[in-house]
């Protein structure tokens, strides 16, 4: 859960409209949510951008257009480093 004051996409129309938009650079396997660990996108790291919707939209899309199956890495590959990152970091995302 995030800490700070975070905007649910139902109560505001830019930011319902940045999260849909980013979604769709997403691979398909990130279409559904895993149960056991999203408790809600107003609870998640994306809900904590929502108060910024232009800078959600930017950060995230980011992160979806280099997820791209068109690149030459493989999704393990792409797993692979971001868990290395977040240990090597100490974050649990």
């Amino acid at each position: 859960m995030t800490w700070i004051k975070t905007v649910r996409m139902e109560e505001d129309e830019s930011v319902k409209k940045a999260i849909e938009d980013e979604r769709k650079f997403y691979p398909a396997e990130y279409a559904t949510p895993v149960s056991a660990v999203f408790a809600g996108v107003d609870q998640s790291i994306v809900g904590s951008h929502s108060l910024f919707p232009d800078v959600l939209f930017h950060a995230f899309s980011t992160f979806g257009a280099l997820m791209s199956p068109e690149l030459p890495l493989k999704r393990h590959q792409h797993e692979m480093i971001a868990t290395m990152v977040s240990v090597t970091n100490r974050c649990h995302y």
